[in-house]
């Protein structure tokens, strides 16, 4: 089994939990202080993988150019967009719905290295990546006229579009750093969750001050949802440091199914019948990119 498909799915798994702790905490603080959850105590898990890597095995140090820095950054400004406007979409519309329209970043991930980055994709892959995105559609409730409206649309391919531009400055980062995949992810990771955390945490609290009190209050719960965002990061950077962001982004769509499931054992939403074409429609997609 090639190495980046165990860390996409650990990545999918873990994002499918961070987004349900995410929307159950968007009830309690606004939607900066849900999404500064996601990065607050991330860093220090993040150095601590870091360090535990290279107690390891004694890897080099990274190579840093001003390239790198603007991908750490540009990486991590439209994370932090993609993570708002994710839990803006979660008070809209359910759970599920929510995470199917972010999912939209596969194809627009594909779209953006092809016309930026020479992305070459093979024939079966390119299949892939357009039933993934159909697949996500329908499961984001698109086939019917009154479950989307323009903003609701704006919202989730918006958000795929930050988390896509994301991925594909991730890459290019740990790329950049002249490592091999296990310390470039890890080097990139800590640049960027560091940065998010000095970002946002900065503007709550000169914006909403409050908001930290807040995070405090529902402290096990923002550790919950640092912890797993930790580790899907862990997962998503290094994936992408080994294959095209568009493969996994396409493989990791297998997240709306494990939100799927969380969305109906534990936050008790009801789904759509036709609930079970977009998930075979995923799986299916999630083959044809493990075999191209």
């Amino acid at each position: 089994m090639s190495l980046w498909i165990p860390f996409t799915l650990l990545a999918a798994l873990m994002q499918a939990i961070r987004n349900a702790l995410q929307k159950t905490l968007s009830t309690q603080t606004s939607v900066l202080g849900a999404t500064l959850a996601r990065f607050l105590f991330a860093s220090p898990l993040a150095l601590l993988y870091l360090l535990g890597l290279y107690q390891w095995q004694p890897y080099d140090w990274p190579e840093i150019s001003p390239a790198t820095v603007a991908y750490v950054l540009g990486a991590a400004v439209m994370q932090i967009l993609a993570t708002a406007l994710m839990v803006k979409l979660f008070t809209w519309k359910n759970y599920a719905i929510g995470v199917g329209l972010a999912k939209s970043e596969a194809v627009l991930a594909a779209l953006l290295g092809v016309a930026c980055w020479q992305l070459e994709l093979s024939a079966l892959g390119w299949c892939g990546v357009v039933l993934g995105s159909v697949a996500v559609f329908l499961l984001a409730g698109a086939s019917k006229t009154k479950a989307l409206s323009w903003p609701v649309l704006g919202l989730g391919l918006g958000s795929g579009l930050a988390f896509a531009l994301a991925g594909l400055w991730v890459r290019e980062a740990a790329l950049s750093t002249g490592l091999v995949f296990l310390p470039a992810a890890a080097w990139i990771l800590l640049a960027v969750i560091l940065t998010q955390s000095l970002l946002l945490g900065s503007w709550v609290l000169f914006k909403e001050p409050a908001t930290l009190i807040t995070l405090w209050r529902c402290r096990r719960l923002t550790f919950f949802s640092s912890l797993t965002s930790a580790l899907g990061s862990l997962g998503w950077f290094t994936a992408m440091s080994l294959q095209s962001v568009a493969y996994v982004k396409t493989l990791g769509q297998v997240e709306v199914l494990f939100s799927l499931v969380i969305s109906t054992l534990v936050l008790k939403e009801r789904l759509k019948t036709g609930d079970l074409t977009g998930l075979l429609l995923v799986v299916a997609a999630a083959v044809l990119v493990i075999w191209a």
